[in-house]
This record gives structure tokens, sequence and C-alpha cells, in this order.
């Protein structure tokens, strides 16, 4: 039984791109578009079982009609081929308020054959060409769905989130205990696991983020665990793969060296619960590359210009992302040439910036990424408002504003 899993599709993510003529369409569009195209050539040549996207279809929960019919597309033809499709509800993907539907329900509503949305932590049984498949979908936690209003009443953020947290780990042990042992099962969840690599540039999350522990869902019963969420690609554990696919395009420079792709696994039925995963690859698409290129210009320099235009010569710009970030003296900020060096860069697809970093002024501390990834929005903030030497009074009610704003969007969006 042969699956492919991927994740983060993001269809919507138009930053850094333009408008393509013959299209209409945004070029980033394209690109993610492009990338999920490579996801369908493959699964239909190479025949596989079942195609399982583990969250985050698109970038919005309301996307657009052209994303919508885009997407549809490129399901019909992996449907038509007779291959089933499982598509998990991911952060991105709900609804903003309780009683709406996710942006990925209508398949569900109009019954598309061969494709099934897990919506719930819930087991499904799904008929592949090579056999019966059990998968425990474990989407991104809504509160609503498990907890009331009165359960939550008097209790913090932070205490909530703890309870989810039990409950869904809870959730997925007894549903790991309910499968048939002799039937392949694997686990998909869109989340994040604690120890999972993020990009040193993440966008920040919103409040605080699910975590569950390794433990919590790596569990023998499981063939295979496919996650989404993060986007970064890699492997967190064996026997049974514990395994983020990553996203099929790279987001932001936070993603710069990060391949993209999608894994295909192999599973023999006959073999033990637990054991059956025989193998394991990762296949790299055609993701658009993010360059950023940095420049140190000497204090003895008698041609800041021609130095940056040297340097960016020696970087692989042609239809890439990129941006220029120059350090130099106040002096040399005067001569540069912003013109010229764009010129230099005529090749790439979309310069996001050209930044100069005057060497004198540079007075902030800056912090390891390792730390920043680590990091809090309210946390961040008051780093942010210590840099600036803000008045006590003042940042005091700065980080109270602040905290009550995100814990009403966190209300809203969560009931």
């Amino acid at each position: 039984m042969r699956i492919l899993h991927f994740a983060d599709l993001h269809i919507g993510v138009e930053n850094y791109g333009r408008i393509d003529p013959s299209t209409g369409l945004s070029t980033r569009l394209m690109d993610f578009l492009a990338a999920l195209d490579e996801v369908v050539e493959y699964s239909i040549t190479a025949k596989v079982d079942l195609v399982l996207l583990a969250g985050d279809t698109y970038k919005n929960r309301d996307p657009s009609q052209t994303q919508q019919r885009e997407l549809a597309k490129r399901l019909a033809k992996i449907s038509e081929a007779g291959i089933p499709i499982f598509l998990l509800v991911g952060n991105h993907d709900l609804p903003h308020g309780a009683g709406k539907a996710t942006s990925i329900d209508i398949f569900d509503t109009l019954r598309v054959p061969n494709i099934h949305v897990g919506n719930e932590l819930k087991t499904f049984t799904i008929e592949t060409p090579s056999g019966p498949l059990q998968i425990v979908s474990v989407p991104w936690p809504k509160r609503s769905q498990l907890l009331t209003r009165e359960e939550t009443r008097g209790m913090s953020i932070e205490e909530v989130n703890e309870r989810i947290q039990y409950l869904f780990s809870t959730g997925i042990k007894l549903s790991a205990k309910q499968l048939n042992p002799n039937i392949p099962a694997i686990l998909t969840g869109h989340l994040t696991i604690s120890g999972a690599k993020l990009g040193s540039e993440r966008s920040m999350i919103l409040g605080q983020d699910h975590f569950l522990m390794p433990s919590d869902i790596h569990l023998p019963e499981f063939d295979y665990i496919a996650l989404g969420h993060i986007h970064r690609h890699q492997i967190l554990r064996q026997d049974p793969l514990m395994v983020y696919a990553g996203s099929l395009q790279r987001v932001d420079f936070g993603e710069e060296g990060d391949k993209k792709g999608f894994c295909v696994i192999e599973l023999n039925s006959e073999f033990k619960q637990g054991k059956r995963l025989i193998d394991f690859t990762f296949h790299e698409v055609k993701a658009r590359e993010f360059v950023t290129i940095d420049v140190d210009i000497e204090q003895t320099s008698h041609d800041p210009n021609s130095e940056v235009i040297s340097i960016i010569s020696k970087h692989a710009v042609n239809d890439a992302i990129v941006r220029v970030r120059i350090y130099l003296d106040a002096e040399h900020s005067t001569q540069l040439d912003e013109n010229s060096i764009r010129q230099a860069l005529s090749e790439a697809h979309f310069i996001t910036s050209i930044t100069r970093h005057v060497k004198e002024d540079e007075r902030r501390t800056r912090i390891p990424a390792d730390v920043i990834e680590k990091l809090s929005t309210i946390e961040a903030l008051g780093i942010y408002l210590d840099s600036r030497n803000t008045d006590s009074a003042m940042r005091d009610n700065l980080m109270n504003v602040a905290k009550d704003l995100i814990e009403s969007e966190l209300s809203d969006s969560e009931e």
C-alpha cells in the first residue's frame, strides 16, 4: 500500500508576487498550484493508494472562488483516477465563529467521490486499491468541540489550552487502543509536537499554540504518523515513523534553506501492527527560491556600488525572491545607487527589499534565533518595548492592552 503525505498547501499565499498577464492570477498563487500539480502527477503516475493532506489546504478560512476552483480541478483528477484523498482540517481552514463550516467541508457536503474530510478526532476506515486503511484524524483543536462555555468559565487561556491538550491526548490514546490490529493504521495530525524544529523567522502565532508531547501520539498501534502545521520537513521519531512533511512552497525568508516536497510511504499489510512500514522517501518539488544577499562594506571601500553588484553576481537570483541587506557606515550609505542595484537584480522574480544597516546606528541587542522561536507574542512585545526604553507605566498599559486583544481574539475564533 503506497501513501502520499503532504501538508500546509496554503493556497492563497500571494506575498512577493505579481499579476501574470497571461492568466490574470498572482504568480505566487501559480507557484503553489504548480507544486500541487507535481503531487497530482506523481499520485496518478505512481498509482498511489491514498493521497493525504495533513491540514491547511488554504491560507485563509474564506478562500476566493478562484482558489476553490483551482483546488477542485486538481483534486478531481486524483479522484477520477480512483485514488482516495484525505483532507485534514488545519488552523487556517477553521471558520471564524461557532456553527460555520470549514473551508473544506464542501467536499463532504457534495459527497465528492473518493474525498474524505477529517474535521474531528475520529477513526476512519477507507477502502483503497490495495485494501482497507485506518486513519485516526487529529485536526487542529477547536475549543467549542471539546469544552462548553460553562466548563471554561473562570479559566485562563493557559488553563484552557492545557485542558484541550489533555482531552486530545486521552482521545488519541483511546482511539489507538480501539484500532483493528489486522488492518494498517496511520495517524494524521495538524498540531505542534514539542521538540519540532521551527523556522527562525516563522510568523508568530497569535496567543498560544497547541502543543502535544511526542509520547501523546507516538504509539505502537500506528504504522506511520503523518503530521502538518510545521513548515520544515523533519523526522521526529522512528518505529513508528513520525514525520512533518513540511509545506510545498516557501512562504517567507524563514524557510529560505528548507527543502520542500512530499513524503511517500509503503506499507505491507501482511506484517504485524506497527511494523508494516517498508519504505519511506521524500520527494522534492520545484519550489520558488528565496535568496538573502548580505553585503558588508568596509570603511576603506572606494566604490560601495561595485562591491554590492559584485556580490550579487555570485548569487543565483534568477526567478528567485530576493532581499539585499547592506551593512555600511553613514558616509558610504549616501553613495549607494539603489537603481543600479535593482538593475543587477533584474532577473529576480521579486525584490522584497534593499535595506541599509548603518553600523554606527546599530543599538539593538540581537536575540539568538533559537530564543526568538520560543517567544510568545506577549514576550516578544515586552522585549521590544524594553529595547525602546519605554516608560514603565506606558509599558504596563501596552502589555495589558495586548493581552486583552489576544484573549478576545482567541475567545472569538475558538468558540
